[in-house]
């Protein structure tokens, strides 16, 4: 694809000159470090053709998982190629590890089917946290990670952290801010699950260990392979249990994974004899967002309530998309009073949500003063069954819809 052609160019102007920005500062600085530095060893590029090596068989045998977990997940993606970076980051001169990321995110390409402009961004931003880290570690003077004692260990290891830390953070940051200044989707989701980011800390260990290896005992790279592969299997398989219950638009349970959540949570509640409320929130009118601006501006408008539920609930209540513009809300140990109060603070945060999207013609707007209707259950007041508690929550809903909606009802 010609550059002209690039998807880039259609994109905000704000966005456009965070991107350049970022890319022309990362030439910047690896200009400016390269200059500075040694020219490499031979030891170096043994080195280096080690790496190079162990991330390549890496890369081919795990191609068929990574491209089944990106058409899988479109946005923010972590893979453990990124052990083989760090550990150059770690052992190699500036020079040759930023040659190490580009021999491996050069074979990636094949496999990552992206727009040719995110590509490049998000390697510039590995280059740029390359960078920044071996800078940090320069920092403490000429080191060597063989033949330490047990005290000169403890201090490597604590600048190793140090530098992981950095590289950690610089790449976050850099992906992070330019969703974040536009506004284009609530500022936590772009920093990643949980997941992604246990994945990435992995990847980073993975890589000081595979610099020690290197080091020390080259030969000993091949278990860091082994275990590397065997770690892409084992994310496409924890990616998949968790796409089972995850709804893909808004990120929260599906009713499947919803259900299974909620009737363990309500079996606890009737051993310890309590109770626990089911909260049904429906969207006023959402069709008419779909009608006005188009379902992408709906979709928009979903996940920023998924955001406001997870925010208005406590980290045991279960949340979940019921479906179309539905969700569903389980409060363990929740009773009628606490229940209704959980129902108007979730439905004032909706009204309050503005949400930046675009209309039919691409052109930007705004969706706020959106009016929710929510109807509550108590266990085992209304029902004890799950499914019965459901159905009395549901049948509130209708009540406030036919009392004017913008309410929080309570079954009777």
């Amino acid at each position: 694809m010609h550059l002209r052609q690039w998807a880039l160019w259609r994109r905000p102007k704000r966005l456009i000159v965070w991107i350049i920005g970022c890319e022309l500062a990362t030439v910047g600085l690896i200009v400016l470090t390269s200059m500075t530095t040694p020219m490499p060893a031979t030891n170096d590029w043994v080195r280096f053709v080690t790496l190079a090596l162990c991330a390549t068989v890496h890369l081919q045998l795990s191609r068929r998982q990574e491209e089944a977990m990106r058409s899988r997940k479109p946005t923010l993606h972590i893979d453990l190629v990124g052990i083989w970076s760090f550990a150059a980051v770690v052992v190699l001169p500036v020079h040759l590890a930023l040659l190490t990321i580009l021999v491996s995110r050069t074979q990636r390409w094949f496999v990552a089917r992206r727009p040719p402009h995110r590509y490049v961004y998000s390697t510039c931003s590995m280059l740029l946290a390359a960078v920044s880290a071996h800078e940090v570690m320069a920092a403490f003077g000429p080191r060597s990670l063989s033949m330490l004692t047990v005290f000169d260990s403890m201090t490597e290891f604590g600048i190793l952290m140090l530098a992981g830390l950095v590289y950690f953070a610089i790449q976050l940051a850099v992906i992070a801010v330019g969703p974040i200044l536009l506004d284009l989707r609530p500022t936590l989701a772009v920093l990643g699950t949980k997941d992604d980011n246990e994945l990435e800390a992995l990847t980073i260990a993975l890589g000081t260990v595979a610099a020690v290896l290197l080091v020390n005992l080259p030969a000993a790279l091949a278990i860091i392979v082994v275990i590397s592969v065997i770690g892409n299997r084992i994310a496409e398989v924890r990616q998949l249990q968790v796409d089972v219950r995850t709804d893909p638009k808004t990120g929260l349970l599906n009713m499947r994974g919803w259900q299974e959540g909620a009737q363990r949570a309500l079996s606890r509640v009737e051993r310890a004899n309590g109770s626990a409320a089911v909260l049904m929130v429906d969207l006023d009118h959402f069709k008419s967002i779909n009608d006005t601006w188009g379902h992408p501006a709906g979709d928009d408008m979903l996940e920023y309530v998924a955001h406001a539920l997870r925010g208005a609930t406590r980290p045991s209540d279960i949340v979940g998309r019921f479906g179309g513009e539905e969700f569903v809300v389980l409060l363990p140990e929740a009773d009628t009073g606490e229940a209704e109060q959980a129902g108007e603070r979730i439905r004032r945060m909706i009204s309050e949500l503005h949400v930046p999207t675009t209309d039919k013609r691409g052109g930007p707007v705004a969706i706020t003063d959106r009016t929710t209707s929510i109807g509550v259950a108590i266990y085992p007041v209304h029902a004890k069954r799950l499914d019965d508690l459901l159905q009395a929550a549901d049948a509130a809903v209708y009540e406030a819809k036919e009392n004017g909606r913008d309410q929080v009802r309570v079954a009777t």
